[in-house]
């Protein structure tokens, strides 16, 4: 089974509960592949549990990248959630998991 991870790279950050991850292609000729791949819809059932707001994916075609913003990602915020990953630093490890075929 191929996974995100197989073609790209990933980063997370956050801002209150809003949770954004940044993926980029691992070689230019994979990043079709990736905004096939990266999808709201398939972001919401890969992670579906852990988001509960809007998901948008804005595409980086300079770079190579999408950056993946999901709303209500964080339970609530660093200073507020009782997950134990507050500032969503694993969500883009959550989502290199992702595989492909799901996504497609």
């Amino acid at each position: 089974m191929e996974l995100l991870a197989d073609i790209a790279y990933a980063r997370s950050g956050d801002k209150g509960d809003v949770c954004n991850v940044g993926i980029m292609a691992k070689r230019p000729d994979l990043y079709p592949l990736v905004l096939r791949c990266v999808t709201p819809d398939a972001v919401g059932r890969h992670l579906a549990g852990l988001v509960s707001g809007d998901i948008a994916v804005y595409r980086l075609d300079n770079i190579e990248a999408v950056n993946v913003v999901m709303r209500g990602a964080l339970g609530g915020g660093a200073t507020r959630t009782t997950r134990f990953d507050q500032t969503g630093k694993a969500m883009a490890t959550a989502l290199l998991r992702m595989p492909i075929e799901e996504a497609s």
